[in-house]
């Protein structure tokens, strides 16, 4: 088995600002991971993040140095992919983690000659659409956003330090969409129970991390008397994670790529559903590859946040899109997640 490396920089359709900073494009590491055999491929994509501390050369260097460990295999379920990363590089970066992960069962899914979401039986699936993410700007520029690009349910990010009920009321008169609002750790406990009443009635769903992880006394009390369900993003970053959540948040929001992958993934929305917390799964920036292979996941979620390469001037590759007026999943033909390289062979 072969492991192959590709690095790229995705370029944004427009500056993307939130409370961590602003970026015009994304550098990201594209996994491949061939079957020498059958010729077929799997891919996975790490996002390098630069609040995360991620530098494209460096973590490129760390895949390739696992190279000569997958080599002598012929098959490699996704449950063997981790016993080997266990074995081989146990430190080894989630978000590394997880491309490996997403690669290893996208091959595993096209081996067995099927999608990779029909590989998991579901009990009750689910229809969830994806969000479409409005970033931090000027309330004109964020309305010129929303109007350029209509869509059936839009995540808001708020935080900024701005005047946050001003910039709903706002979009509220461009659209009636619901929204999910993202407040990116920025508001205290008093701002979330004071603000959740009026967003409620301006046709809010719910309100993701509005504090810093670490004020769990905030988080509590903003759970006790928040008028809309809370749901943890960066509260909820691993498997342990979850138990945690269940004393402060009425949600999760699983970042695939921050928990090491689909395998802890879908152990995460087992423990949450066992918690009675509904689930959500987010993405980084990411192109079509990352996109793909969580969109896997939908039928198992009550909301998604998968418009990653929706917000790309120009993706490096095609697979999983949606549909803009339902905002459901259209996904391809092909086995596995279904991504596929720009230039590369079906």
């Amino acid at each position: 088995m072969q492991l192959t490396i590709h690095q790229h920089t995705l370029p944004l359709a427009n500056p993307f600002r939130i409370s961590h900073g602003t970026r015009t494009e994304q550098p990201t590491l594209i996994v491949e991971l061939t079957d020498e055999d059958s010729g077929r491929s799997g891919l996975g994509e790490a996002a390098m993040t630069s609040y995360y501390g991620l530098d494209s050369g460096r973590c490129a260097a760390t895949l390739t140095s696992l190279a000569p460990a997958f080599a002598p295999l012929k098959t490699l379920t996704p449950e063997e992919l981790h016993q080997l990363i266990d074995q081989k590089a146990p430190d080894l970066h989630p978000f590394l983690r997880c491309a490996l992960d997403v690669a290893a069962h996208d091959l595993w899914a096209q081996n067995k000659g099927l999608r990779l979401g029909d590989c998991w039986p579901v009990r009750a699936p689910r229809k969830t659409p994806t969000c479409y993410t409005i970033g931090l700007g000027s309330i004109q520029e964020m309305i010129s956003k929303l109007e350029a690009f209509p869509w059936p349910v839009y995540k808001i990010k708020l935080g900024g330090g701005g005047d946050d009920l001003a910039i709903i009321r706002a979009l509220r008169g461009s659209t009636d969409s619901p929204f999910y609002v993202d407040a990116n750790t920025g508001w205290t406990a008093r701002q979330t129970i004071d603000f959740s009443g009026p967003l409620s009635e301006l046709g809010v769903v719910f309100i993701e991390q509005p504090l810093k992880p670490d004020d769990s006394a905030g988080q509590r009390e903003a759970f006790a008397h928040s008028v809309l369900p809370l749901i943890a993003d960066e509260s909820c970053q691993t498997e342990a994670d979850v138990d945690r959540c269940a004393a402060g948040f009425h949600g999760i929001n699983i970042k695939v790529v921050k928990c090491g992958g689909l395998l802890p993934a879908r152990r995460m929305i087992a423990r949450a559903r066992a918690l009675n917390l509904s689930v959500m799964v987010g993405c980084m920036t990411e192109s079509s590859v990352g996109i793909s292979g969580i969109a896997q996941l939908l039928p198992e979620l009550d909301y998604a946040d998968m418009d990653g390469a929706m917000l790309l001037a120009k993706d490096i590759a095609e697979g999983v899109t949606f549909d803009p007026a339902t905002g459901l999943p259209v996904y391809p033909e092909r086995k596995g997640t279904g991504a596929r390289l720009f230039g590369a062979h079906s």
